[in-house]
């Protein structure tokens, strides 16, 4: 990383901080230690405003035409955003005006900001860790306050503090082992089997707890995408729209109406869930519907999830029936190995009570009258696995669960050698493993081209 804090001192970046489009207010955002020096041209007043003060001035072109007014703010190094000098120049939210002012900053000597340069700078200079600059990106991709308020919690520090006490934990336990090894006395080892064990098993606890929180993390980071699935007729269409809340997908009563697969986003319970209403799966001479069928099975295989929508009328259901019996061949094969849901629609139409197929976890639907939508929800949401974890913490992404996963490894061979009786050096060998992972988690071990990965996915201006 010493070739870009190098970097960092030679150049002032600059880009448009607010999303593109036309808006009341647009911000050009000016880092580096000629932030001021760029700016000054622009808005003289701005070497006369104390750290963050605000300070108002008109822009002019290089002839002296009027351009806009503006609000400049300066934020001066290390209390900043970045930890480096930071100039914000707030105008109109033209995006002629913007697009000006920022050629102007390149003109004056800025170098226009790659995607996440600013968090990237600022993770460098010791402002964020790597996880909590993780958290920014995701927070500005929030779609649910749910979302936004897990972001915002790493944001805070929450894995790093997470991980504290088993990394202090395990300093302690390296600690004593290298003790062992510079002043023990006639081969004899400073800890017994069972006290290094011990001390591994005090490390490996609060991780494999935060190891656990990562299916809830990821379902609330990414969502979860749902494929709703039936033989045509059986209500699908009608399920999906109850379920998005507006008539988005044509209902008829002919038989395979649905030609291509339809999504929308819904918000359950702070969970992005994509739902897919697909063509009805079935063998078909029509070449429009043959070909809906086929991106029918294609949602089915990339889907996490598979809702069954059953028409609870068209069979008299006893508990010796199956789901296979009823399904077509098709349909049965394309819901091989998938996780399975099961909608019996239509209960408006059945009559008496009849049960349904035994041991075949489902929900009593129907679409017309929105009976059982509610339990719907929160089967989709229990099947998604949605339940927070006891971590205190939660991670979000692979990157974050690949290195404590690493760490618990590396923990589990560092017993393993324990037991045999090596030499604790080589016990050592696996506890700085174990150690480098939880680094690598937080980014003071992080390789450039894994940061070049992570801060490429943000947008231009943060």
């Amino acid at each position: 990383m010493s070739a870009a804090h190098d970097l960092l001192d030679e150049t002032t970046i600059v880009a448009v901080a607010t999303p593109a489009g036309r808006g009341g207010i647009g911000v050009i955002r000016l880092s580096g230690k000629s932030a001021l020096t760029v700016a000054q041209p622009l808005l003289p007043k701005i070497s006369e405003a104390g750290p963050r003060h605000a300070v108002y001035g008109i822009l002019r072109d290089v002839d002296g035409t009027r351009i806009d007014d503006a609000i400049a703010t300066y934020y001066k190094a290390p209390h900043s955003y970045t930890g480096e000098d930071v100039v914000e120049i707030a105008t109109h939210g033209s995006p002629v005006v913007l697009d000006w002012l920022l050629r102007r900053c390149v003109a004056l000597g800025a170098t226009p900001a790659r995607a996440g340069e600013f968090t990237e700078r600022a993770f460098l200079r010791g402002r964020l860790d790597l996880t909590e600059a993780e958290a920014v990106r995701d927070l500005i991709d929030a779609q649910t306050l749910e979302q936004a308020k897990l972001a915002a919690e790493q944001m805070s520090g929450s894995i790093a503090a997470e991980i504290r006490p088993a990394k202090d934990a395990l300093l302690v336990l390296i600690a004593t082992l290298e003790a062992g090894i510079d002043f023990a006395e006639d081969d004899t080892p400073i800890m017994a089997v069972d006290e290094i064990i011990a001390g591994v098993r005090a490390v490996q606890q609060p991780l494999q707890t935060l190891l656990a929180s990562f299916t809830h993390g990821r379902l609330m980071r990414e969502g979860l995408q749902l494929a709703i699935v039936g033989k045509p007729n059986a209500g699908k269409s009608s399920l999906f729209n109850r379920l998005v809340e507006q008539d988005r997908a044509i209902v008829t009563s002919t038989p395979g109406t649905t030609r291509d697969v339809i999504a929308e986003r819904v918000n359950l319970n702070g969970i992005p869930v994509e739902l897919l209403d697909t063509a009805g799966i079935r063998d078909t001479a029509d070449e429009a519907e043959r070909m809906g069928v086929e991106r029918s099975r294609r949602a089915i295989a990339d889907a996490d999830a598979v809702l069954l929508v059953v028409d609870a009328t068209e069979m008299a259901w006893t508990q010796d029936d199956t789901l296979e019996a009823y399904l077509e061949k098709p349909l049965a094969d394309a819901l091989q190995n998938r996780p399975l849901l099961v909608a019996w629609n239509k209960a408006d139409l059945r009559h008496g009570s009849q049960p349904l197929v035994a041991n075949t976890k489902g929900v009593v639907t129907s679409a017309a009258t929105g009976e059982g939508i509610a339990e719907l929800r929160e089967e989709i949401l229990r099947m998604a696995g949605s339940q927070p974890s006891a971590a205190g913490a939660t991670l979000t992404n692979l990157r974050q669960r690949d290195a404590v996963q690493s760490a618990l490894e590396a923990l589990e061979r560092a017993v393993a050698a324990a037991r045999t009786g090596i030499p604790h050096e080589m016990v050592l060998l696996d506890l700085y493993e174990c150690l480098r992972a939880l680094d690598s988690l937080t980014g003071q071990t992080t390789a450039d081209d894994v940061l070049n990965r992570i801060f490429s996915s943000f947008c231009i201006g943060k």
